[in-house]
């Protein structure tokens, strides 16, 4: 929140996304809060950052987070702002969250909103073979790990509540591979 001349309360440009129809097209803006509350279609950005032996790099969601604090997810994530792009967005997460400037992440793939996405329309981006170091935004994410695809498996296998749900849709999809 911030707050005008006379001390009101406002909401940030962060805090609205785009409600989408069926065929992800913009329909409105609305408050992340009640997308979210109201199950209502919209998009987000997640960004799968590879180091140069591709090992996937998951950050530890802060404690203070409103959903799944505590837990591993994977590199960066967001919504796109209203009127901004996924490539946009993509870039934006990757210099907010982990102080990455990265010129082109590669595009790999979409997946459409449903309940297992929490009604996101997902783009999918990723960085490979990253040689820069990571240094993660300390108000988002607690700490930070690059993790092998071994590491991964056993992960999702005997340690899923340690995971966000998006963690291990996105395993069971197959899309964490490098």
């Amino acid at each position: 929140m911030i707050s005008d001349k006379r001390g009101n309360k406002k909401q940030s440009q962060t805090d609205f996304i785009e409600i989408m129809d069926n065929d992800n097209r913009p329909l409105a803006v609305l408050t992340k809060n009640l997308a979210h509350r109201q199950l209502l279609k919209h998009r987000s950005v997640q960004v799968l950052v590879f180091n140069t032996e591709n090992k996937l790099y998951l950050q530890k969601r802060q404690r203070t987070k409103r959903f799944f604090p505590g837990r591993w997810d994977i590199s960066a994530r967001t919504h796109p702002l209203v009127g901004e792009s996924t490539m946009e967005a993509a870039l934006r997460i990757l210099k907010d969250k982990l102080q990455l400037e990265i010129k082109n992440p590669q595009y790999i793939q979409s997946l459409p909103a449903s309940p297992k996405t929490g009604f996101e329309y997902v783009s999918i981006y990723a960085v490979r073979k990253n040689a820069h170091p990571i240094i993660p935004n300390d108000q988002e994410v607690e700490e930070g790990y690059y993790f092998s695809r071994e590491e991964l498996a056993c992960l999702v296998k005997e340690f899923r509540e340690l995971l966000t749900p998006n963690l291990v849709t996105l395993w069971e999809a197959g899309v964490l591979a490098g």
